[in-house]
């Protein structure tokens, strides 16, 4: 029997350089490259800076997408923190520092001394969270009889509540103004929870029914064999496996009440029950503004919501994709 050896000769193909090693060593070769130049203009970081970014390119383009893309969302929030820090003289400086010189918080004292800050953040906390929890109990019963139960008319009512959502909110405001009055809370705070009920109700709904079609209904059967009738079921059973998507529907209605300012500009036009965005609002005059208190309260406002971002985040992606069924 002849045996043919399989040995590879050297200075083959296995001895050179893999892509990934050439990427490596070229993206190396493009940041010292950056680190130089910066060095021989006198300290210049964004040589370095731009060299990090193309060899981070070359070495991994998708990171280096992602970290372009974050740099352009996070700066506008930080040249708002630094608009909001700038003294008075420099208000309407075109520097680009991030910490402009001589800065300041006067502009965030100001705001809650000068301002009725702490009253708008008030009403607008209440607005906020009675909408946001009213929202979630009717959704979340109106979700579960769609998708239990089948009953004439089922099919057209779930269409109608997803066309009301294709319908422009600047659209709304007559019709919305109109009923409002007739039922006597213009200008008054109930009457823009009742406007941001109705708007938030049918796309939660929907969220909602999709998240319901994903659990067994078994799970509720064998509830009943247990003692528990319908209602206990829905509230020991369904409730608890629904968080992620009980949680996302919150956020949602909590963020679409939190930020809106037009339905807000109808209904309310006593100062004592206006919002953050009605506040700051009547910052901006015809011949003064002042940009440092406008910025300030911009800034304090996406604390709250900020918050609750971090404290959803693990539901934020079960909460989204499960529901994702056909009915």
């Amino acid at each position: 029997m002849t045996t043919v050896s399989t040995s590879a000769p050297p200075g083959g193909a296995t001895a050179g350089l893999n892509l990934p090693q050439i990427r490596q060593y070229a993206a190396g070769g493009v940041a010292a490259i950056g680190i130089l130049l910066t060095i021989l203009n006198g300290m210049n970081v964004g040589y370095a800076i731009i060299g990090l970014w193309i060899a981070l390119l070359i070495w991994k383009p998708f990171h280096a997408i992602l970290v372009f893309y974050s740099l352009i969302s996070v700066y506008p929030v930080l040249r708002l923190i630094s608009i909001s820090l700038r003294p008075t003289e420099g208000l309407l400086s075109r520097s680009l520092d991030l910490i402009p010189p001589g800065a300041t918080l006067t502009a965030y004292t100001e705001i809650f001394t000068q301002e009725d800050f702490l009253l708008w953040l008030w009403n607008t906390l209440a607005i906020t969270l009675t909408v946001s929890a009213i929202g979630v109990v009717v959704s979340a019963t109106g979700a579960y009889a769609f998708s239990r139960w089948r009953f004439p008319g089922r099919r057209p009512a779930l269409i109608f509540l997803l066309t009301t959502q294709m319908i422009p909110a600047g659209m709304l405001l007559i019709p919305i103004f109109v009923i409002v009055a007739q039922l006597g809370l213009s200008n008054n705070i109930a009457g823009l929870m009742l406007a941001y009920i109705t708007t938030a109700v049918p796309f939660s709904i929907w969220i909602l029914k999709g998240y319901y079609d994903t659990i067994p209904p078994d799970l509720e059967e064998a509830a009943m064999v247990d003692g528990c009738n319908r209602l206990e079921a829905f509230w020991r059973i369904i409730l608890p496996l629904s968080t992620p998507a009980l949680s996302i529907v919150f956020l949602f209605n909590f963020l679409a009440a939190w930020a809106e300012f037009l339905v807000a500009k109808v209904i309310l036009l006593n100062p004592e029950g206006w919002t953050w965005s009605l506040g700051l609002n009547s910052l901006i005059g015809t011949f003064n503004t002042d940009w440092a208190r406008y910025a300030a309260g911009s800034v304090i406002v996406t604390i709250p919501v900020l918050l609750l971002f971090i404290w959803q985040s693990k539901y934020l992606i079960s909460g989204l994709t499960l529901g994702g069924v056909k009915s």
